[in-house]
């Protein structure tokens, strides 16, 4: 087959909108041929058209830029990987481990070692949300009566990081640390250790370390007034407004998660791909250590942690990212790796083809399911 043009991959995507997104924007790039484009409307009513420099909001795809601020600071020696986490968080020193997942919150024992900065990465800190037993137990009870930010995005109603360490520490963990992959909180935490191992704030040093090096002008972890114009709704089932243009990312959030607090554009987020295609080093210049790069790429999990649960089937994970370790059937080649936000946008780099594939939309899932509109979208990143 001959190569992908802008107009195929228009009419691929154009039968998703707006049955499953009001409006996307997508970007691919395979070597130095970049394509780009839009489909819809910032709105249901159809009154704003979409452009390419759309900004939205990606969700999940922030853990994979925490990972490679974090690698960045280890490659700078500031932390190594198997460094405790408490030394930065003392927070977190001497922790117990629930016995079972669903035990009382006093039945404990101590942690068999403590969690390190490699544990974060890989999300096997102990905390985090057990997608093979999703059922209420005492832990995640209370979990949610802390405040501590479970279920969909929601950076205004955070508390900020010093109150969501101390709450956070209160609790035991639920498996001991590196025995279980579990998502999400682990990035939450990784963000908090970021900002407090360097003295600044996390947006200061993603900015400082990756946002300005590579151009990303449009991301970042709120939506500024003067890019309001290019920055929309995001929806829930059929016309419901999950997030409006002006609530939860109009303002600088109380905490700076690491886990699902960035908005960002596809040119953005393909010049973050960009890096990592390019094994930490983009247009000549250095900014993550290429065996760093190549560590975070490829799969870090046990066959003991994927057998018992872990980011899907044939994924594995690595740091920050999932990575694909058998080819999707209709898909990206085995190897390919990144990582999707449950607000309606996804990511692959595909080393086998070279190609990357970075699509935002406006419609959040319903579920962990990834909706048809990805799967057309992946289809033609896998064509060969």
């Amino acid at each position: 087959m001959g190569p992908l043009t802008a107009e195929e991959i228009q009419d691929r995507l154009r039968a998703h909108v707006p049955a499953e997104a009001t409006g996307l924007t997508w970007l691919v790039r395979t070597g130095d041929q970049v394509l780009s484009g839009a489909l819809g409307t910032r709105d249901v009513a159809g009154q704003q058209a979409l452009e390419a420099d759309e900004i939205f909001r990606i969700s999940s795809m922030t853990k994979p830029v925490t990972a490679v601020a974090t690698l960045i600071l280890v490659g700078e020696g500031v932390f190594a990987l198997d460094d405790p986490v408490h030394t930065w968080l003392p927070e977190l020193a001497d922790r117990q481990v629930l016995r079972t997942p669903d035990a009382a919150l006093d039945d404990t024992v101590p942690a068999e070692r403590a969690p390190t900065v490699r544990d974060l990465l890989t999300s096997t800190l102990g905390w985090g949300i057990d997608f093979a037993h999703p059922e209420a137990t005492p832990l995640t009870r209370r979990w949610v009566e802390l405040g501590l930010g479970v279920g969909a995005p929601a950076p205004a109603e955070q508390v900020p990081a010093q109150e969501w360490l101390e709450r956070a520490a209160a609790l035991p963990l639920q498996h001991q640390p590196g025995h279980r992959w579990l998502y999400n909180t682990s990035s939450v935490v990784l963000g908090i250790l970021l900002a407090r191992a360097t003295g600044t704030s996390l947006a200061e040093l993603l900015t400082e370390r990756l946002f300005t090096p590579l151009g990303m002008s449009d991301t970042g972890f709120w939506v500024p007034p003067d890019s309001r114009h290019r920055f929309g709704p995001c929806y829930g089932e059929g016309s419901e407004v999950y997030d409006p243009a002006d609530g939860q990312w109009s303002a600088p959030p109380p905490l700076q998660g690491g886990d699902c607090g960035l908005v960002s554009t596809v040119a953005d987020y393909a010049r973050f791909a960009q890096l990592l295609r390019g094994r930490g080093s983009v247009e000549g210049r250095r900014l993550l250590p290429a065996d760093l790069a190549h560590a975070m790429t490829t799969n870090r999990l046990t066959d003991a942690q994927l057998a018992a649960v872990g980011p899907g089937p044939g994924t594995g994970w690595g740091f920050g990212v999932g990575v694909l370790t058998e080819a999707a059937e209709h898909g990206p080649s085995a190897g390919s790796y990144g990582w999707s936000g449950g607000l309606g946008s996804t990511w692959t780099n595909d080393p086998a083809t070279c190609r990357t594939g970075v699509l935002l939309t406006n419609r959040s899932w319903s579920s962990p399911e990834r909706p048809p509109v990805v799967g057309a979208f992946e289809e033609l990143l896998g064509r060969r």
